[in-house]
C-alpha cells in the first residue's frame, strides 16, 4: 500500500498514442496522479473536465495532471478529443499500476461484487515523494481540495 511521506511507486504506461511515460519523466515537478474508473462515464467525465477547467492553476504551481484508468489508449484518445483535455491520460490495461497504488479493489453495486478502480488522487512532490492521498474521492469540489493541498505544502 502507498503511504504519505514515502516514495511513490515507479510506473511506465502508454498515453493515447502509445508513447510510454514513466513517473521519473516528471522529476522536478509536482504531480497530480488521479486514478479513475472509466472514460466517458458521468463521474469520470465531470472529474476530467474539472481538472481541465482548473488546468491553468496547476500550471502556475508547476504541477502535471495525469489521469490513469484501465481504458485502452484508443478510448483515452476519444475521451481527450471529445472533452479537449489538456493533460495526459495513461492506460493501465494490465492493472499492474492500479494494484501497485492500491486502487484496484473489490466494489459493490446493487449487491453485485466486482473488481474496479476506487477513485483516488495521489499528490507527489518534485522528489517523487507522496505528500497527500485522497482515497474514495467525491468528484464535487475535489479539484479545489487538490489545489489547496498543494498550496499548503
Amino acid at each position: 500500500m502507498i503511504q504519505e511521506n514515502k516514495k511513490a511507486p515507479a510506473f511506465t504506461l502508454p498515453d493515447k498514442s502509445g508513447k510510454m511515460y514513466s513517473l521519473k519523466d516528471f522529476a522536478g515537478k509536482k504531480v497530480v496522479l488521479y486514478f479513475y474508473p472509466k472514460d466517458m462515464t458521468p463521474g469520470c467525465t465531470k472529474e476530467a473536465c474539472d481538472f481541465r477547467d482548473s488546468f491553468p492553476d496547476f500550471e502556475k504551481i508547476n504541477a502535471e495532471v495525469i489521469g490513469i484508468s484501465p481504458d485502452s489508449p484508443e478510448r483515452h484518445k476519444k475521451f481527450i478529443e471529445k472533452y479537449e483535455l489538456p493533460f495526459l491520460l495513461l492506460s493501465d490495461e494490465t492493472k499492474k499500476v492500479l494494484e501497485k497504488y492500491g486502487v484496484w479493489k473489490e466494489k459493490s453495486m446493487y449487491g453485485r461484487k466486482y473488481m474496479g478502480v476506487e477513485r483516488t488522487t495521489v499528490l507527489i512532490d518534485e522528489k517523487s515523494k507522496i505528500v497527500k492521498i485522497f482515497p474514495k474521492v467525491k468528484v464535487k469540489s475535489h479539484v479545489e481540495e487538490v489545489l489547496a493541498a498543494f498550496k499548503a505544502n
